[in-house]
């Protein structure tokens, strides 16, 4: 069992440091975010929604120990992929009006967390839809042409990574919870029109100037510690239904990045696949040096997650590198880590 944890201690020392060597010469000068939680840096803040996290014990382990919004104890993805590419270690909320346009000209973030491919789903939470971060993009872009000219601005914007990562809530939050898209669709035809908002959108990017997009397929998204703790089916279990829906929706994703590629000309387009290394770092979690992969760190770890996961919880765990999930929804800073150690290796072949 030692040799077993101090050999998966090394791997995924070896990947941070991968991780960490910055990229100079990189042909990435920006990092542009559009999603949900699993990206989102901070812009919920500033909505009138309860899908917050920018209070403790959120963000204790960020730089700084400040809450900013991150349903994380640290970082995020983004975060890791821009210091990767040897921009900045932390990727702004575009609403925080705390950063200025020379700020988010490296990077920036229109996420929001709760927000899916479908309007319907930023509804339930009251949160930032899809098509309203593409109207803050459009924003951006204005603002970046009057700051720093239409030349530099179109060479950034044509040069970035775009990163999408969104999904798990159109079915979690939206189409098992709420009962208006299951009396419209089917699960295989709702996984269509998803797939149909999918493209609209990268296809309206497209024509903004985007030319580099990574698009993040789902997670076992079944393992998330509060699925396990209401499969009162088969009690602490992953949700076999949920993780084949992701395998299945994934392929479906896979399949709409080899039409992208095929059609739009100068568009490279990545299908980034987090499911098969954070379903392994779950199942085996000691192989990466991971204590706990059946619940979060905050409180019980079964269902704690935005204004329930706070500070005066008794039972949060004091080391949250031990865990896989830092909620009963979110990864750890140290899982995101491993992941964007992974994810980089194809970003950086495929657009440097």
């Amino acid at each position: 069992m030692a040799y077993m944890w101090i050999t998966g201690l090394i791997l995924f020392l070896i990947q941070i440091l991968i991780l960490l060597v910055p990229e100079c010469s990189a042909k990435v000068p920006a990092i542009i975010v559009f999603g949900d939680s699993s990206v989102d840096s901070g812009n919920n803040n500033f909505i009138s929604t309860i899908a917050k996290s920018n209070f403790a014990p959120y963000g204790r382990d960020f730089p700084g120990g400040s809450a900013t919004g991150r349903f994380c104890n640290g970082r995020l993805p983004p975060d890791f992929l821009s210091q990767a590419f040897g921009l900045k270690p932390a990727i702004p909320a575009y609403l925080d009006p705390m950063y200025n346009i020379l700020d988010l000209a490296t990077g920036v973030c229109f996420a929001s967390a709760g927000s899916g491919y479908d309007n319907a789903t930023a509804d339930v939470l009251g949160v930032i839809p899809l098509w309203q971060e593409l109207e803050n993009y459009k924003d951006y872009q204005r603002r970046m042409k009057a700051y720093l000219g239409a030349k530099k601005a179109k060479e950034i914007i044509t040069e970035a990574l775009y990163i999408m990562s969104l999904g798990t809530n159109d079915f979690l939050e939206n189409y098992y919870t709420i009962p208006g898209r299951r009396s419209q669709f089917t699960i295989q035809q709702y996984q269509d029109f998803l797939i149909g908002l999918a493209e609209d959108f990268v296809k309206k990017l497209y024509a903004l100037g985007a030319r580099k997009l990574s698009l993040t397929g789902l997670s076992p998204m079944g393992c998330l510690p509060l699925e396990r703790a209401t499969n009162f089916m088969h009690p602490n279990s992953c949700v076999k239904e949920y993780n084949d829906l992701a395998l299945e929706f994934n392929g479906k994703l896979n399949q709409l990045v080899a039409k992208l590629n095929d059609e739009l000309p100068g568009m490279k387009v990545l299908f980034a696949n987090p499911y098969d290394l954070l379903l392994q770092l779950i199942t085996a979690p000691s192989q990466y040096g991971f204590e706990n992969a059946e619940v979060g760190c905050c409180g019980s770890g079964t269902f704690e997650m935005g204004i329930i996961c706070n500070r005066d919880h008794p039972l949060t765990c004091t080391d949250a590198d031990k865990y896989v999930f830092w909620d009963a929804f979110h990864l750890t800073d140290r899982t995101n880590q491993i992941i964007s150690a992974y994810l980089f290796k194809d970003l950086k072949s495929k657009f440097l």
